[in-house]
């Protein structure tokens, strides 16, 4: 049996200080955290970067440097995975659907990994979905999803490739046969977003069933499916995640204390049913960083 990478995903773009006050915003509070969700037990932290006024998701590469720098100074060791998600939503006019709203971050390729070029985290993730998100459309066309991996591979990082629906998964499948991601391929499998993939066992079971040869992957739910995902994905023989960008809740109506406490019971589920989690080194070496 294999040990369990687990991913802590720190603070994500969309939850807010209204839905938690504790939720991570500043450089300072989001590597606090990882480095909390390190010691816990997370393998790798999934990282964006928020306006510190604002505490909207930000592209800024100071943002992204101060929290990358602190989170090396404080644990070198542990793996850091950087979002490229932001810069793809783009919000219809309500009169000329063609003009842009108010929301809308849409931004050419170069701009979304650009500070994975200059910080070269061992991981950053790529979306291969196109879908509504709120009263916003996700866009990642295939032309764009192209250009990223290119400067990705090109930077010696390794795509962690994002899928939302099982149209993702057959367009990574024909992706890799055409040469543009490279096996062994790391999946993760988002579970629960509204108007994407349900997350039950049913819809997992499925799209495990469909990957690719040669690939480590990981899957996930959101809100109230949290646990019980990382529950299935051990059970199938994948790979966890948990964090606030995902949920804020440690049991139902409980607010969580942070990413570590999600990370300790994420952890203590996995271990309950005979796991183990991998250290580190353990994940750098199950996914060939």
């Amino acid at each position: 049996m294999q040990k369990t990478i687990l991913t802590c995903a720190i603070t994500g773009n969309l939850t807010t200080r209204e839905q938690h006050p504790r939720l991570p915003v500043t450089p300072r509070e989001i590597a606090n955290s990882a480095v909390a969700a390190a010691k816990a037990g997370a393998s790798i932290v999934h990282l964006h970067a928020r306006d510190p006024q604002t505490g909207k998701g930000s592209m800024q590469l100071e943002y992204y440097k101060d929290i990358v720098d602190q989170i090396r100074n404080e644990d070198p060791n542990v793996i850091i995975n950087l979002t490229t998600g932001e810069g793809g939503r783009f919000v219809p006019g309500s009169i000329e659907p063609r003009e842009p709203e108010s929301g809308t971050t849409l931004v050419r390729p170069e701009i979304r990994v650009s500070h994975v070029e200059t910080l070269k985290p061992e991981i950053c993730t790529l979306d291969f979905n196109t879908m509504w998100s709120g009263n916003a459309v996700v866009i990642n066309s295939p032309q764009n999803i192209k250009i990223m991996a290119d400067r990705i591979y090109s930077n010696g990082v390794k795509p962690e490739i994002e899928i939302f629906d099982s149209s993702d998964l057959h367009m990574l499948k024909h992706f890799i046969e055409l040469g543009i991601i490279k096996t062994p391929v790391m999946v993760q499998m988002v579970l629960g977003v509204r108007y994407g993939a349900v997350a039950n066992p049913q819809t997992m079971a499925y799209l495990v069933s469909q990957l690719p040869d040669d690939c480590l992957w990981a899957g996930f739910g959101i809100g109230r499916m949290e646990f019980p995902m990382v529950a299935q994905a051990w059970l199938l023989g994948g790979h966890i995640r948990v964090g606030m960008e995902d949920n804020l809740y440690i049991s139902k109506g409980k607010l969580t204390s942070g990413n570590a406490e999600l990370v300790t019971k994420a952890r203590v589920i996995v271990e309950h049913l005979g796991g183990q989690i991998a250290t580190p080194d353990d994940a750098r070496q199950m996914l060939a960083l």
